[in-house]
């Protein structure tokens, strides 16, 4: 059986599938390669904007994407980290 991922996890998933697609994705993908229910990732891309993580930028046509902030990429780079010292240990 798999265990549920933490928050801190859920927000590692979002900021990385944000990272692997060259920095700038559309909302729909983003919430369909996170795997989290409409309501769960609305939750978590406002908390995301509001702690300076992401940010919505519009194209010519009016489209909107999601982009890493750099404390976005601080975060994705000090939670690797985190979890290399972790597994490290074998905690």
């Amino acid at each position: 059986m798999t265990k549920k991922r933490d928050r801190l996890e859920v927000i590692f998933d979002i900021l990385s599938i944000i990272s692997q697609n060259n920095n700038s994705i559309k909302p729909t993908p983003l919430l369909r390669q996170s795997n989290l229910s409409s309501s769960s990732f609305s939750e978590y891309h406002k908390e995301l904007i509001s702690k300076n993580l992401i940010k919505e930028l519009y194209d010519k046509k009016g489209k909107k994407f999601v982009t890493l902030t750099d404390q976005g990429f601080n975060y994705v780079s000090k939670y690797k980290y985190i979890k290399g010292f972790i597994s490290e240990f074998d905690l």
